[in-house]
C-alpha cells in the first residue's frame, strides 16, 4: 500500500482539480480558464511520481489536446489534428525550435570531438592536480557557469561538458552537477545586461529604455542573487539536504548516478592520448567568439547596429546555431592540423554527436509541444486576468507577481513567455507613472520591484518545471537523469523562492533596495545555517 500511496494521492489532487476546474467552467467553455492549467499539472505531477518523463509529458499533452478538442467542438479528429499537426510537427518546422536542436546537435558533435581528441581527459588530469576537493570541483563549476552568462543554453552544454570529468573525478554525483549548471544558467542571464534574457527582456517593454530598466531590476531580482549565494554556501559548507543528500552519499561511495535509469549513452573512450588542455579550452574560446558574433551578427552590429542594441535585437536561436556551425569547422580543422584526429575520426564524431542528443530533442519536442497546448488553451490570458484583478493591492503586488510567475513559469515551462505576459501588465498597471519617465528619466521604484518580480518568479519556476528547456538543458548538459535532476533541486529551489517570497513582501512597503536585499540576504544565510544544524542533529541521532 506505501509503495502506491504517491500515485494514490496524485489521483486525488487531479480529481479535487478537476472538480474545481467543472465548477469554474463547463469543458466547453475550457480555453481561458482553470481547465488550461490541467496539461502541465498532469505532465509535472506524473513525471515526478512515474520518475518517467516521456510517457508523462505525451499524456500531458493528449490531455490538453482533449480539452482543447472538447471546448472547440471539433471531435476526436480534432485532437489528433491540435496534438500532430499544430503540435509536434509544427514545433518541429518552427524556425526558432529548429534553430535550437541545430546548436544542440552542433554542440554534442562538438563534445564528441573533443571527447575524442583527449581534450576532456587532459583537462580532467590537470583538474585533478589543481583541484583538491569536491568542494573545490562545485565552486570551479559554479565559476564557470557565472563566466559563460550570454546564454543559458550554451551555458547548460558547455559548463556540462567541460565540468564533467572533473566532477566525477571527484565524486561529486551528477544530480549536483546538474543543480549547479541549472542554478548558474538562468539566474546568471537574467543579472547578465549582456545576454539573451537581457535583449529579451527589453523587448517586452514599451515607452522605456529597456536595457536601463533591466539593469535597475539586477538588485531586486532576489531569486536569482540568492540562489547564487546559495550555491556557494552549499560548495563551501559540503551541505545537502533532501533527496539530493542521498546522491551525494551514493556519489561519495562511487555511485555518482544513483538510479541506473541512464538515459545518455557512456562517452567513447579518446581516439588518440596526445590530447592536451588547449584541445579543450581552445574549441570552447572558438565556440564562445563564434557564437556571440553569431547572435550581434543577427542582431544588425555587422550593418551599422551597436553592440548593446545588436545584443537587444538579435535572433538566439539563429545567432547560436551560426556561430556553432563556424565554430564546429573551424574546431575539426584545428584538430586535423595538430593531427590528434583523422578525418574519417571528425565525420564518425557527427553520428555519435547526434545520438547523444537524442534523448534531450526528444524531452525538448515534447516540452514545446505542452506548451503549444497550453497556449491553445489560453493559460496566459487566464493568469493575466488574475493579476489584473490583484492589481489593486499595489503594496502587495511584488509578491503577486512573484507567486503567480512561479505557477505560470512552472505550468508552462517557459520563463520567457512568463515575463512576456506578466510585464507589459506591470507597464499597464503604472502606466500614468511611466509617462514622466522620458522627461525625468527616472523609473518609479515600485515599476522596477514588480517587473524584478515577474522576472525573479519566472526564472524560479523555470527552474523547477521539469518540461522547461533550461532544466531540460541542464539534465542535457550533466548527463544526468531529467527527473533525478528536476526531484533533488525543487527543495533547494524552493527555500530560496520561500526567502524571496519574503523578500517581496518587504519590498511592497519599504522600497529600498538596501533594505530589501540586505534583509533577504541574512534571512538566506539564517535559513541555510538553521538547514545544517537539523541536518547535523538528524545525522548525529542516526
Amino acid at each position: 500500500m506505501k509503495k502506491y500511496l504517491s500515485k494514490i494521492i496524485f489521483a486525488l489532487l487531479v480529481a479535487v482539480f478537476i472538480i474545481c476546474c467543472l465548477i469554474s467552467a463547463p469543458v466547453s467553455g475550457a480555453i481561458g480558464s482553470l481547465w488550461s492549467l490541467l496539461p502541465p499539472i498532469v505532465a509535472i505531477g506524473l513525471a515526478l511520481i512515474t520518475k518517467e518523463v516521456y510517457s508523462s509529458l505525451f499524456i500531458g499533452i493528449a490531455a490538453g489536446g482533449a480539452i482543447y478538442a472538447a471546448a472547440s467542438g471539433t471531435g476526436f479528429t480534432g485532437m489528433f489534428t491540435v496534438i500532430v499537426q499544430d503540435g509536434l510537427i509544427a514545433n518541429l518546422s518552427d524556425s526558432y525550435n529548429v534553430g535550437i536542436l541545430i546548436f544542440l546537435v552542433v554542440l554534442g558533435i562538438i563534445v564528441v570531438l573533443m571527447n575524442k581528441a583527449g581534450g576532456s581527459r587532459a583537462y580532467g588530469e590537470w583538474a585533478a592536480r589543481h583541484i583538491k576537493s569536491r568542494a573545490g570541483a562545485s565552486l570551479a563549476t559554479f565559476l564557470l557557469g557565472v563566466l559563460i552568462f550570454v546564454d543559458d543554453y550554451f551555458n547548460c552544454l558547455t559548463v556540462g561538458s567541460v565540468m564533467r570529468p572533473v566532477t566525477d573525478k571527484h565524486r561529486v554525483s551528477r544530480s549536483k552537477l546538474a543543480y549547479l549548471i541549472d542554478s548558474t544558467a538562468a539566474p546568471v542571464c537574467i543579472i547578465a545586461p549582456i545576454s539573451s534574457w537581457a535583449a529579451a527582456v527589453s523587448g517586452t517593454v514599451d515607452g522605456v529604455n529597456g536595457i536601463q530598466l533591466f539593469i535597475n531590476t539586477i538588485p531586486y531580482n532576489l531569486y536569482a542573487l540568492l540562489t547564487l549565494l546559495m550555491v556557494v554556501f552549499i560548495s563551501l559548507s559540503r551541505f545537502d539536504y533532501g533527496s539530493m543528500r542521498i546522491h551525494e552519499e551514493n556519489a561519495e561511495k562511487g555511485d555518482i548516478f544513483t538510479t541506473r535509469n541512464k538515459v545518455y549513452e557512456d562517452e567513447e573512450a579518446p581516439a588518440h592520448t596526445r590530447g592536451r588542455v588547449i584541445d579543450l579550452i581552445l574549441p570552447v574560446l572558438i565556440l564562445i567568439l563564434l557564437c556571440v558574433i553569431g547572435m550581434i551578427y543577427t542582431g544588425g552590429f555587422f550593418s551599422g547596429t551597436d553592440f548593446i542594441n545588436a545584443f537587444a535585437g538579435c535572433d538566439a536561436a539563429y545567432g547560436l546555431s551560426l556561430g556553432s556551425m563556424a565554430a564546429l569547422i573551424v574546431i575539426i580543422l584545428y584538430y586535423l592540423c595538430r593531427r590528434v584526429l583523422s578525418f574519417t575520426d571528425c565525420m564518425d564524431s557527427i553520428a555519435a554527436g547526434f545520438k547523444q542528443m537524442v534523448p534531450a530533442i526528444l524531452i525538448l519536442t515534447f516540452a514545446w509541444t505542452l506548451k503549444t497546448m497550453t497556449n491553445f488553451l489560453e493559460a496566459g490570458a487566464f493568469v493575466s486576468g488574475l493579476v489584473e484583478s490583484a492589481s489593486a493591492i499595489q503594496i502587495l503586488l511584488p509578491l503577486i507577481l512573484f507567486a503567480v510567475a512561479i505557477g505560470l513559469s512552472f505550468a508552462t515551462g517557459t520563463s520567457w513567455g512568463t515575463f512576456g505576459i506578466l510585464i507589459p501588465i506591470v507597464t499597464s498597471v503604472f502606466s500614468s507613472e511611466l509617462v514622466s519617465v522620458s522627461d525625468t528619466g527616472s523609473i518609479p521604484s515600485m515599476v522596477i520591484i514588480c517587473i524584478s518580480a515577474c522576472l525573479a518568479g519566472a526564472v524560479c519556476g523555470d527552474h523547477c518545471s521539469p518540461i522547461s528547456d533550461t532544466t531540460i538543458m541542464a539534465s542535457t548538459g550533466a548527463q544526468c537523469d531529467h527527473v533525478n535532476h528536476v526531484s533533488t533541486q525543487l527543495p533547494y529551489a524552493f527555500t530560496v523562492a520561500g526567502v524571496s517570497a519574503v523578500g517581496y513582501l518587504i519590498a511592497g512597503f519599504v522600497q529600498n533596495v538596501f533594505v530589501v536585499l540586505g534583509v533577504s540576504i541574512v534571512l538566506m544565510l539564517a535559513v541555510l545555517f538553521v538547514l545544517r544544524a537539523l541536518v547535523r542533529r538528524k545525522t548525529a541521532a542516526n
